[in-house]
């Protein structure tokens, strides 16, 4: 699989740049994070859905696009596959590969505030 990933990769940088009437990936590249993270979260959606109701091929699609994303994401964000399999690697060191790191052991410096991408509705103030 980090075949596949690294290919996706690769293939995504070498896009970067080029005509985004002509590159679906280009496009979304230049279409900015907002935008990314929206096809993203979408896409993981799909998958939690097709999981849900019980459609593995479908879930097997989905899971393709939402790597598609991530990694577009990952190439927009500067973050490498390797980069990503390093810290899958210490992780498995601590924990063992089947298990989440336990948040009271994750250091972040600040966490950041959820905030909606898009606001459909304008609320009034009262």
């Amino acid at each position: 699989m980090t075949d596949s990933v690294a290919r996706l990769y690769d293939a995504v940088i070498a896009v970067r740049g080029t005509d985004p009437t002509k590159s679906r990936t280009a496009r979304l590249l230049r279409a900015g994070p907002d935008k990314m993270g929206k096809k993203l979260a979408e896409e993981a959606v799909e998958v939690v859905i097709d999981a849900m109701r019980g459609h593995p091929e479908a879930v097997v699609r989905e899971s393709a696009d939402l790597l598609y994303n991530l990694v577009v994401l990952w190439v927009h964000s500067g973050v490498h596959p390797n980069d990503v399999w390093a810290e899958m690697q210490r992780r498995e060191l601590m924990f063992g590969i089947a298990e989440k790191v336990p948040k009271n052991l994750v250091q972040v410096p600040s966490r950041r505030k959820v905030v909606a991408l898009e606001s459909r509705r304008v609320r009034k103030r009262r």
